[in-house]
C-alpha cells in the first residue's frame, strides 16, 4: 500500500484493513500493551559518524550520546546518499534519493508533493512537533504538524531569531542548542492523548562554530591533533579533489585546523548536554520505555582529513555519520551493528515501528530487524550522488558506488575524472588505483553495478 490521504486512511479503517495493519506491525514489540511507540529523533548538523565518545573519540566526552547507545545499538557504518545538509534533510524525511525527491542544492524547498514521513504518521494519528533546522526552505509549512519551533536557513548560534508556529519570528535570548531545547521539553511536558513524533534537529555543530559561553574556554589547554591525512599532496588524485574549495587556512573563520576543531567540539558538548535533557524529561514525565530513540547526523564532515574541513566529497570522514537507536520494548541494550545503513532507510524505519504502511515509492528499507539484533540478507554497497556545482567551495558534481571493499567514483561532466580505493586495505584513501591496470577488471565490476543501482533506484539521468 503506497501513501495514502486522510479519506482514504478513514476507508481502510472502517473495512478493518488498516487495523490489520497495524496489527499485524504491532505485535511483534508491544509486549500486549497495546501501545504505538512515540518518537524523539535528533539531527545534528556537520557530526561526523567518530565525534562522539561511544564512537572512540579520545577527547569529546558525550555521556548522553554514550547512553543512548549503551541502551540500545550504535551502528558502525551508517552513511548518507549525498552529503549536503538540505538534500540530506529532505531524504531523511521522504526516504528517497535526491534524484527522486528533487532537492539538489542547499536553499531549495521540498515540493509539497513530496510526502515526508511526519505527515504520513499524522494521518496515522500521530501528534507531530518539528523543532529547530528544517533547512529546506518552506519550514515545513502546510505540512500539519501540531507544533513547530523552526528558523529560516543556518539560523545563528547566539539570541536566534525562531518562528513558532509560523508565527512572526522572535529575537530568544541564550544560544540557540538550550533554546530549541526547552521548546522541544515544553512539547514533551503538554499533554499527549496520541501517540507523538518530536523532531529535534540542532544547527550544532555547523560552520561558523560558536559554542555557548559555557563552553568557550573548554579544550583550552588541549593540542588538537593533525590526522594522518593532513598534509596529503593531492598526488594521484583528480583535479576535482585538488581544485576543492575548503581547505583549513583559506577561510577567515576556519584559520587553522585547531581553532575550528576545538569549537566544532565545544558545541557538540552543548548538544550533549542538551539530548540528556530531554532523556531525562522523557523518564521524568513517564514516556522513556515506550518511546524509540533516535540520534543521527545529516551528514559527515572533514576534520582536516586532506587538509579539507565541509564535506561533499565521497571520501569517507564526508558520508559516514552517526546513529544510535533505543527503544527499551525491543532493542537488547549494548547492541553493536555493522550493516550498512543509509539515510533513506529512517523514514520506513519509523513507519514500519509505528505499524504504519510503507509507501512503495520509499527508496530505502526499514532497519527494524536489525535493531532486534536480526541476521539478515542485507545491502552490500550503495549509490552516492552529489549535484550542487557550481557553488560554495566548488566540487564538481560525482557520483559513485561503495561496497564493504571498494570505492569507485566518477566526476560525471566534462572533464570527466575517476577515483578507485580499496578501502579495506586503505582506510584512509590514500592510493587512488583508478588507471592501474591491475584493477581494470574491479572498474568494470564496479562501474556495471553503479549503472545497474541507478536503474533499480529510478535516475532520471539515465
Amino acid at each position: 500500500m503506497g501513501c495514502i490521504s486522510r479519506r482514504e486512511f478513514l476507508k481502510y479503517s472502517s473495512t478493518g484493513l488498516l487495523g490489520a495493519t497495524f496489527s499485524l506491525g504491532l505485535n511483534s514489540f508491544t509486549q500486549g500493551d497495546g501501545k504505538r511507540p512515540d518518537f524523539v529523533f535528533f539531527l545534528t548538523d556537520d557530526q561526523r559518524w567518530d565525534a562522539m565518545s561511544c564512537a572512540g573519540n579520545e577527547i569529546l566526552h558525550t555521556p548522553n550520546m554514550d547512553k543512548i547507545a549503551e541502551q540500545g545499538v550504535r551502528f558502525e557504518n551508517m552513511f548518507v546518499t549525498t552529503s549536503l545538509c538540505g538534500p540530506s534533510r529532505a531524504s531523511f524525511l521522504t526516504g528517497k534519493y535526491v534524484h527522486n525527491h528533487g532537492v539538489q542544492c542547499n536553499g531549495e524547498a521540498l515540493s509539497q508533493e513530496q510526502r515526508t514521513f511526519p505527515e504520513i504518521l499524522k494521518e496515522a494519528g500521530y501528534e507531530i512537533a518539528f523543532v529547530g533546522k528544517w533547512h529546506n526552505t518552506d519550514l515545513g509549512k502546510d505540512r500539519d504538524f501540531d507544533y513547530t519551533f523552526g528558523f529560516e536557513g543556518q539560523g545563528r548560534y547566539h539570541n536566534p531569531v525562531v518562528s513558532e508556529n509560523f508565527g512572526p519570528f522572535k529575537e530568544y535570548e541564550g544560544h540557540v542548542t538550550d533554546v530549541l531545547t526547552d521548546h522541544a521539553i515544553k512539547f514533551l511536558e503538554q499533554g499527549h492523548e496520541k501517540p507523538f513524533c518530536l523532531l529535534l534537529w540542532y544547527k550544532a555543530p555547523h560552520r561558523s562554530w560558536l559554542p555557548a559561553e559555557r563552553f568557550e574556554n573548554l579544550y583550552q589547554d588541549t593540542k588538537m591533533p593533525e590526522p594522518l591525512t593532513f598534509n596529503d599532496t593531492y598526488e594521484g588524485r583528480p583535479d576535482a579533489v585538488k581544485n576543492a574549495d575548503m581547505k583549513i587556512g583559506d577561510f577567515d573563520d576556519v584559520p587553522d585546523l585547531d581553532t575550528f576543531l576545538k569549537n566544532y567540539y565545544r558545541t557538540l558538548v552543548g548538544v550533549d548536554e542538551n539530548v540528556g535533557r530531554v532523556l531525562d524529561a522523557l523518564e521524568n514525565l513517564g514516556f522513556e520505555k515506550n518511546t524509540v530513540v533516535i540520534y543521527s547526523g545529516d551528514n559527515g564532515f572533514f576534520l582536516g582529513e586532506h587538509h579539507f574541513f565541509d564535506k561533499r566529497l565521497m571520501y569517507e570522514p564526508s558520508i559516514r555519520i552517526p546513529l544510535l537507536v533505543k527503544y527499551p520494548k525491543m532493542i537488547r541494550p549494548g547492541l553493536l551493528n555493522q550493516d550498512m545503513v543509509l539515510n533513506v532507510d529512517i523514514a520506513p524505519t519509523i513507519l514500519d515501528l509505528a505499524g504504519v504502511p510503507v509507501p512503495e515509492n520509499m527508496d530505502g528499507k526499514s532497519i527494524k530487524s536489525l535493531l532486534q539484533g536480526k541476521s539478515i540478507l542485507w545491502r552490500s554497497e550503495f549509490l552516492y550522488e552529489y549535484y550542487e556545482y557550481p557553488a560554495v567551495h566548488m566540487v564538481r558534481k560525482n557520483r559513485g558506488i561503495r561496497t564493504k571493499r571498494w570505492k569507485y567514483i566518477h566526476y560525471f561532466e566534462d572533464p570527466e575524472e575517476f577515483e578507485l580505493y580499496d578501502i579495506q586495505n586503505d582506510p584512509h584513501e590514500l592510493n587512488n588505483l583508478y588507471g592501474n591496470p591491475a584493477f581494470k577488471d574491479v572498474v568494470e565490476q564496479l562501474r556495471g553495478r553503479l549503472m545497474e543501482l541507478r536503474r533499480e533506484l529510478k535516475d532520471p539521468d539515465l
